[in-house]
């Protein structure tokens, strides 16, 4: 089963820039989407109702905003909208969709770059997120959770690594929440790194100083899975060659069916 994940920065806007063409290329089996920046009234009708896919979507309440999305071409069990907390839920960060004996979740953490508000909201998530994920792990269901977490793990994940130890996405208490989200303990593995540990390896550019022509970035986008798939996970990839968002799709190939 092959998996794509992108954090879009405005669906409209991707879209605009050749997003839907190489996404239905792709035949992926599931697609998670962040930061639509829309609401269901103005997400352009293709993404809607995909030909050979369904769509499900959970926008922020604030207009063009946050929000995350699914699409698949599986039958589909069950479909959670929200996480059934009412500060992640009105940002529209995460939505989960049940297929066979996987579930896929699309999730996007805040970032705290704006400041110490939103920093001290951006860390309520992680407590959230982290608590819930450890809840759905006794579920005897294997889990694949994609999306922007808005964190370099290491220093292998961001190019200036020294110069951003005190910048929110580098900060020491997101990464070590990241080294126990990954633990043994916790169970959860990033897919990514089993088959690719190569570095400069990015998924996030600024668009300050020519970054992206240069790759000067952080990996921000994860499959984080359970670890029944460790042993599934065979190729994944970074697709540049067409910028669609300030971020870049992130393509993981999966053995045998959800």
């Amino acid at each position: 089963m092959r998996i794509v994940t992108i954090n879009v920065n405005g669906i409209r806007s991707a879209c605009q820039k050749g997003l839907w063409p190489w996404l239905m290329a792709q035949n992926a089996d599931v697609v998670c989407f962040q930061e639509l920046k829309a609401g269901l009234d103005v997400i352009p009708p293709e993404c809607l109702s995909p030909k050979g896919y369904t769509a499900f979507y959970h926008p922020s309440e604030r207009p063009g905003y946050s929000g995350v999305g699914v699409l698949t071409r599986h039958p589909v069990k069950d479909a959670t909208i929200g996480m059934g907390d009412r500060e992640v839920d009105a940002e529209g960060r995460y939505i989960q969709v049940d297929i066979g004996k996987t579930s896929f979740v699309s999730f996007y953490m805040p970032s705290g770059s704006s400041g110490e508000v939103r920093q001290e909201i951006k860390y309520r998530f992680m407590d959230k997120f982290a608590a819930h994920a450890a809840k759905l792990k006794r579920k005897k269901r294997d889990f694949i959770f994609c999306g922007d977490f808005n964190i370099a793990h290491k220093e292998i994940d961001l190019k200036n690594w020294k110069s951003n130890q005190k910048n929110s996405g580098f900060l020491p208490g997101e990464r070590k929440w990241m080294d126990q989200l990954l633990c043994q303990r916790a169970g959860f593995i990033d897919a990514f790194r089993i088959v690719d540990p190569r570095p400069e390896q990015y998924t996030w550019w600024s668009n300050r100083g020519q970054a992206y022509a240069k790759n000067v970035g952080w990996r921000l986008d994860y499959h984080i899975v359970t670890p029944a798939l460790k042993d599934r996970v065979k190729k994944a990839s970074i697709y540049r060659d067409v910028k669609f968002s300030d971020h870049a799709p992130v393509t993981i190939d999966y053995d045998g069916e959800p």
